[in-house]
């Protein structure tokens, strides 16, 4: 049994490797989504011209990873407070989604986000946008496993604020 997930949170590159590693997640692919352009390309993407957000689908194993789960995990990856990007990555190609492909999903998204705004974790509104899931498109085959393949790279992609962050609000 198997299931997709589609979210976005900044940078690929950064939002690979969370998911990658938990149980039951079968594959995390970075790639494009919520545009208007058929298979657009980074260098699209990056000019901001045709409405696409840098996003990971995850196939996942719901039995061993449910959906919850993932939307769980998905809050302490992110700034959820941030609507224009996250963290180092600016621009609405970064904004944080969650991109939902059945009403089961769009209802735990909802809920979940409900309940994290009625926390008081944060002293900001929670802004993540909930949206139906729409064409998803793999990115390049050098912006996949990026977090393998250039792992010097990736630490200096994540250290731009991402890990500081989690730590102020998830691991205190």
């Amino acid at each position: 049994m198997e299931d997709t997930a589609i979210f976005a949170g900044g940078c690929f590159w950064c939002m690979v490797k969370p998911f990658d590693t938990l149980p039951g997640i079968k594959s995390v692919v970075s790639g494009y989504t919520g545009g208007h352009v058929a298979n657009p390309t980074y260098e699209q993407v990056c000019s901001h011209i045709t409405g696409h957000t840098e996003a990971v689908k995850i196939t996942f194993d719901p039995e061993i990873m449910p959906y919850e789960k993932l939307v769980e995990y998905y809050w302490q990856v992110t700034d959820p407070t941030d609507a224009m990007g996250q963290f180092q990555d600016r621009g609405d190609s970064y904004r944080p989604v969650i991109f939902y492909n059945s009403e089961e999903q769009k209802e735990i998204a909802t809920k979940s986000k409900e309940a994290l705004a009625a926390s008081g974790r944060f002293d900001k509104p929670i802004v993540t946008s909930i949206e139906a899931a729409k064409e998803f498109y793999p990115a390049e085959e050098y912006h996949q496993n990026f977090y393998k393949k250039n792992p010097e790279r990736f630490e200096l992609e994540e250290s731009g604020g991402r890990a500081d962050f989690i730590k102020r609000h998830w691991n205190k």
